[in-house]
């Protein structure tokens, strides 16, 4: 259940804090997601970065948009509504803004932090170079695909629940996974407090190339 989920969580956190701790380790670098959403599985990963702070070592702990890349569930996900329906029944969280951020951008960020002592110890919410919506990054990833902007038509009502078995439904993206994916969706994600993210030296990519890049490394995954 979701509770041993959170329990498990905890235990393992405070137990690398204490071991990081005895070794001396100078400081965590630990990757969460910037959605606030009232789902169990990310408060239990907000709270972890408390647990691993708890023994004093410092936790740089940052915060990103939806990854675009090959293996990021939430993009193999809008790929699929992309490849599969050219008219789509969408739930309002199209229209809800995020940052999305290349994995090798958010990768340059994690290898950049141990040497960045300004960023030591601070929650850093990044994401990629523009703002857009779930709905723009469909419109972007048809585009690139090589297929015709999908038809969106929004309904006011699709529960979490029901978007996940809709998702389920028209992808081979499992319902258990669909739901804390649609949850994470339902917020919105984009960065805004900058001052953490301003700190690095980051070349970000666009999103379209980034987009062409996770396709190119899932390859035959996609099909």
């Amino acid at each position: 259940g979701e509770g041993d989920f959170a329990d498990q969580d905890r235990t393992g956190a405070e137990n690398f804090a204490e071991v990081a701790a005895q070794q001396g380790v100078k400081q965590i670098v630990y990757l969460g997601g910037l959605s606030d959403a009232g789902s169990k599985h990310l408060e239990s990963r907000h709270a972890t970065a408390g647990y691993l702070g708890s023994t004093g070592v410092p936790v740089t702990y940052f915060r990103a948009a939806a990854v675009i890349g090959g293996g990021s569930e939430s993009f193999r996900t809008l790929y699929y509504l992309v490849k599969n329906l050219p008219l789509m029944v969408t739930p309002k969280w199209v229209q809800n803004r995020t940052q999305p951020i290349a994995i090798g951008d958010l990768i340059e960020f994690l290898c950049q932090a141990p040497s960045n002592r300004k960023a030591r110890g601070k929650e850093i919410d990044i994401g990629g170079p523009e703002v857009t919506t779930y709905g723009g990054m469909m419109d972007c990833l048809a585009k690139v695909m090589g297929k015709r902007r999908r038809l969106k038509i929004p309904v006011p009502v699709l529960s979490p629940q029901l978007s996940s078995h809709w998702i389920g439904f028209v992808t081979p993206v499992d319902t258990g996974v669909a739901k804390p994916i649609v949850q994470g969706l339902s917020e919105e994600t984009y960065v805004r407090d900058p001052s953490g993210m301003n700190l690095f030296d980051v070349e970000f990519t666009p999103i379209a190339e980034a987009m062409r890049l996770a396709i190119e490394e899932a390859g035959d995954d996609l099909d």
